[in-house]
C-alpha cells in the first residue's frame, strides 16, 4: 500500500501483482484532460514532457484516449534537463493548446522559456500538474533566468488537473473526523508551516491508506475464520491467506478524509480530478471531472479567465469565404443583356413584319430570324454565368443577388454550356451558311467563266474576254436561286454536330460544382487569430481539359473557315443574299472578337469580376455587333423608302446593287487603266521615232547638198536616179513607219 506514488508503472498488474494506492494514479488526469479538449473544441494539441518514467507512461495513455477521441497530437517534444529547444520546437509548429508534464523545479524553467518565446498570451493555453504548491512559481530558483513577474506573466490563463487529496463535503468520514478536523487534529503536531512541511498534501492520503490496510485485515479475518484459518498464521507461501487478503483489499471502500475511497483491478485510486486555473497569479477552481460519469462538472457561477476574453483556438481559425461578383458589376451586366435582348426582339418583330418586301425576302428572313434566337440564347447565357449557388457562408449580399440552391448547381453548370453553345451556333451558323452559299455560287460563276474564256481565247481582244466572263457570271447569278432549305441545311448540320458532343460530354462526364481554394489572407484584425480562405465555385468535369480541347478545336475551325469564307467573297454582292457583305462583316468581328477571348478567359479564370466582365461583355459586343450591322441598314432603307412610297414592298429596285453590275464597273475600271498605260507607252515611242525621223531628214539633206555639189563638177545633173545613199535612207524610214503603224492600237481596241 502506497500513499504518495503516482506513476502509471505502478498499474503494471504483471510486475506489482498485490500493489494498492490512495493516491491516484497520474493517468487519472488524462480522462479529465480529454473532456476538457472536447469543452472547448480543441482538437490539436501539443505535448512537452520531462524525459521520467512516470511521465513517458502517462503521455502514452493520453496517446491512447485522445486517438479514441479522435483528437490529433500534432507534436511530442521532451526534454532531460534543458527544456529550451523543446519550446522552441513548441513555437516552429505554432502549438496553441500544450500539455505539460514535469517535476516543479523544470516547470518553471519550462514556462521562463516560452516567456522568451512569446509562446503565451491569447493563443496559447498551457494545461500543466496541479500538484505544486500554489506559489511554486515564486520560488527563487538560481538556474531559472525569468523573475517571479515575468513567470506569472507567461502562466496566465492556464489550467490545472490533480487528483483530489481531501474530502470537499467535509462529512463525517469512517474513523469519526471530517476533513476538517483531520486537519485540525493534525496542525499542532507540525514543527513548521503546512507549505514547508514535505508530505502536507499526501497526509489525508496516508491516513486513509491506513484506514484501508484496516478494513481489509478485518474482512480477512472473518473470511478466514470461516476456514478455520488466522491472520496471524499467515506466511509469504500461504497462497490461500494471499488471495483472500488481496480480495478484500480490491472490495475496500468507504468514506475517507481524502474523499471516497475505492480501488481499480489495478489497485488504483479513483477519485475526482480537481480543475484549477490562474488568474492574476491565483488559482481558482473551475470544476471536477467525475470518473465515475466521465464528465466534468463546472461550479455553479464559474468565470473563465482568458487573456482576451475568449479561450484559444487549437490552430488559426480558417474561415471559407466565398467570392461573389461584385453587385453592381452584376447588375450592370445583366442590364445589358436585357437591353440586348429587347432589342433582338424588336429585330426579330421588324423582320416578320417587313418579310413581304423584296429588301428583307432576298436577305432570307427566316435565316435571320434564326440568328437573333442564337442571339438572345447567347445573351442569357450572361445571366447564367452570374447566377452562384446558396453555400454562401458570407450572405451580407444575400438580398441583393440571385443564388441557385446548391443541389441545382450542376444543372446550372450543364445549362451554361449548352445554351451558349447552341446559341453560337444559331447566331453564327446562321451567318456562316450564308457567307458558304456566297462563296459556293461564287466559285461556280468562276468555273463557267474561265470555261467561256478559253472558247473565246483566239477570237477576241482583251476587253473582249472580260465582258465574256461577266456575261456569264451575270447569267449565272440570274439563273442560281439560293433555296431557304440550303441554309439550314447547314445550320442544322451545325447544330447536330453540337448537340452529339454536348449530349456525350453531359452523359460520360457531367458537370459538377467544386470550390477553387486560394491561399489563406490574415484578417485585417491579426489580434483575433483568424484566416480567410477564400473559395471560388467553378463548374468542372473529369476530362474537362480533353472535352474542353475538342469544342476549341472544333469551334476554332468553324471560326477560322467563317473567316477564310467572308475574306474570299468581301467584294461579291448578289441578289439572293442582299446582305451577304453586312454578313462577311459580321463574321469579322465574332472571329476576331472569338480568337482575343478564349485564351484570355483561360488567363484570368480564378479573377471571378474580371472573368465575368470580359465574357458578358465580348458576347454582348459580338451580339450588338452583328445586330447593328445587318440590320441597321436594313432599317434605315426601310424607313427611307417608306417616307417616299408605302407600298413600295413589290419593287425590284428595293434590292441593294447587284453583284454583276458591280463586278461589271470593277472589270471596266481596270481595262480604262490597262488601255491608259498602252496609250501612254505608244506616246512614248512616237516621241521616239518623230525625233529620228527629224534627225535623218537632216542628215540626208546634208548628204544630198553635198552630193549634188560633186555632181555639178563631174557631170550633168541626172534628176530620175537616186544615189545609194538616199535609197538606204528612204527605206529604213519606210520600214520605221510601218513598225510604228503596227504598235498602235485598233480602231476596235479604242
Amino acid at each position: 500500500m502506497s500513499y504518495g506514488s503516482s506513476s502509471p508503472a505502478l498499474s503494471d498488474r504483471k510486475r506489482f501483482t498485490t500493489f494498492f494506492r490512495t493516491h491516484p494514479s497520474a493517468n487519472l488526469n488524462n480522462p479529465a484532460y480529454v473532456q476538457l479538449f472536447k469543452h472547448y473544441g480543441w482538437t490539436k494539441i501539443n505535448i512537452i514532457q520531462e524525459a521520467e518514467e512516470v511521465f513517458v507512461s502517462n503521455v502514452e495513455d493520453l496517446e491512447r484516449l485522445c486517438k479514441i477521441a479522435n483528437i490529433d497530437i500534432v507534436t511530442r517534444q521532451s526534454f532531460l534537463k534543458d527544456p529550451s529547444e523543446a519550446v522552441r520546437n513548441l513555437n516552429r509548429s505554432d502549438a496553441r493548446i500544450i500539455v505539460g508534464l514535469f517535476y516543479e523545479t523544470p516547470a518553471r524553467k519550462v514556462f521562463c522559456e516560452a516567456y522568451k518565446n512569446n509562446l503565451y498570451g491569447k493563443r496559447v493555453v498551457w494545461l500543466i500538474i496541479g500538484w505544486y504548491a500554489d506559489n511554486w512559481f515564486e520560488v527563487l530558483d538560481p538556474s531559472v533566468n525569468c523573475t517571479a513577474d515575468e513567470l506569472r506573466v507567461a502562466l496566465e490563463g492556464h489550467l490545472t488537473t490533480e487528483s483530489l487529496q481531501r474530502n470537499l463535503n467535509n462529512v463525517t468520514t469512517i474513523s469519526g473526523m471530517s476533513t476538517d478536523d483531520f486537519f485540525a487534529a493534525l496542525h499542532p503536531k507540525l514543527k513548521g508551516s503546512p507549505q514547508q512541511t514535505p508530505g502536507y498534501v499526501e497526509s489525508p492520503l496516508a491516513y486513509d491508506a491506513v484506514w484501508a490496510i484496516a478494513i481489509a485485515f478485518n474482512r480477512t479475518i472473518i473470511e478466514l475464520a470461516k476456514h478455520g484459518k488466522l491472520l496471524e498464521d499467515f506466511t509469504y507461501s500461504d497462497e490461500f491467506t494471499k488471495g483472500v487478503l488481496y480480495d478484500s483489499m480490491q472490495n475496500t471502500t468507504f468514506e475517507g478524509v481524502s474523499g471516497r475511497v475505492s480501488f481499480t483491478s489495478e489497485g488504483d485510486r479513483i477519485a475526482e480530478t480537481q480543475i484549477e486555473q490562474m488568474h492574476n497569479g491565483v488559482y481558482s477552481i473551475l470544476g471536477f471531472y467525475d470518473p465515475y460519469k466521465d464528465v466534468i462538472n463546472f461550479r455553479a457561477g464559474f468565470k473563465e479567465h482568458w487573456v482576451g476574453g475568449k479561450h484559444p483556438r487549437d490552430e488559426t481559425q480558417m474561415i471559407q469565404q466565398l467570392r461573389t461578383l461584385d453587385r453592381f458589376l452584376f447588375w450592370s451586366m445583366v442590364s445589358l443583356a436585357a437591353f440586348g435582348i429587347l432589342l433582338a426582339i424588336c429585330c426579330l418583330i421588324f423582320n416578320i413584319t417587313h418579310r413581304m418586301r423584296r429588301l428583307i425576302q432576298m436577305s432570307h428572313p427566316n435565316t435571320n430570324n434564326l440568328m437573333l434566337i442564337g442571339i438572345m440564347l447567347c445573351l442569357v447565357t450572361v445571366f447564367l454565368l452570374g447566377l452562384e449557388s446558396d453555400n454562401v457562408q458570407n450572405k451580407e449580399n444575400d438580398r441583393d443577388r440571385f443564388f441557385s440552391p446548391d443541389n441545382l448547381y450542376p444543372w446550372l453548370c450543364q445549362a451554361r454550356v449548352w445554351i451558349l453553345m447552341i446559341g453560337f451556333t444559331l447566331s453564327y451558323g446562321s451567318m456562316f451558311a450564308k457567307i458558304w452559299n456566297v462563296h459556293r455560287l461564287s466559285t461556280l460563276a468562276k468555273k463557267e467563266s474561265k470555261r467561256e474564256a478559253r472558247k473565246s481565247a483566239g477570237r477576241g481582244s482583251f476587253r473582249t474576254t472580260t465582258f465574256s466572263e461577266i456575261r456569264t457570271f451575270s447569267s449565272l447569278v440570274q439563273t442560281q436561286k439560293v433555296e431557304s432549305w440550303q441554309l439550314y441545311s447547314v445550320v442544322g448540320a451545325l447544330l447536330a454536330m453540337d448537340v452529339l458532343l454536348l449530349a456525350l460530354w453531359t452523359g460520360i462526364n457531367p458537370m459538377r460544382m467544386e470550390p477553387h481554394k486560394f491561399p489563406p489572407e490574415e484578417a485585417k484584425d491579426t489580434e483575433d487569430d483568424v484566416e480567410y480562405e477564400p473559395l471560388l465555385e467553378q463548374c468542372v468535369s473529369t476530362n474537362d481539359t480533353i472535352w474542353m480541347g475538342v469544342i476549341f478545336a472544333y469551334k476554332g475551325l468553324f471560326l477560322i473557315f467563317g473567316l477564310f469564307l467572308a475574306y474570299e467573297t468581301r467584294s461579291v454582292k448578289i441578289k439572293e443574299l442582299n446582305d451577304s457583305r453586312f454578313v462577311g462583316m459580321s463574321i469579322y468581328n465574332v472571329v476576331v472578337l472569338c480568337i482575343i477571348t478564349a485564351p484570355v478567359t483561360l488567363i484570368i479564370n480564378k479573377q471571378h469580376n474580371a472573368k465575368f466582365a470580359f465574357v458578358a461583355l465580348s458576347i454582348m459586343f459580338c451580339c450588338f455587333l452583328s445586330m447593328g450591322v445587318i440590320f441597321v441598314p436594313k432599317v434605315l432603307e426601310i424607313y427611307r423608302r417608306k417616307k417616299g412610297d408605302h407600298n413600295d414592298s413589290k419593287k425590284l429596285d428595293d434590292s441593294l446593287p447587284s453583284r454583276e453590275e458591280e463586278e461589271k464597273h470593277q472589270k471596266l475600271l481596270a481595262e480604262n487603266e490597262e488601255l491608259k498605260k498602252q496609250i501612254q507607252e505608244k506616246e512614248e515611242k512616237v516621241k521616239i521615232l518623230n525625233e529620228r525621223v527629224r534627225q535623218r531628214a537632216a542628215e540626208r539633206a546634208r548628204l544630198t547638198k553635198e552630193q549634188e555639189a560633186a555632181n555639178s563638177k563631174e557631170e550633168p545633173p541626172q534628176p530620175n536616179r537616186i544615189s545609194p545613199p538616199r535609197q538606204t535612207i528612204a527605206a529604213e524610214v519606210a520600214r520605221d513607219d510601218r513598225h510604228s503603224d503596227s504598235a498602235l492600237p485598233s480602231s476596235t481596241g479604242a
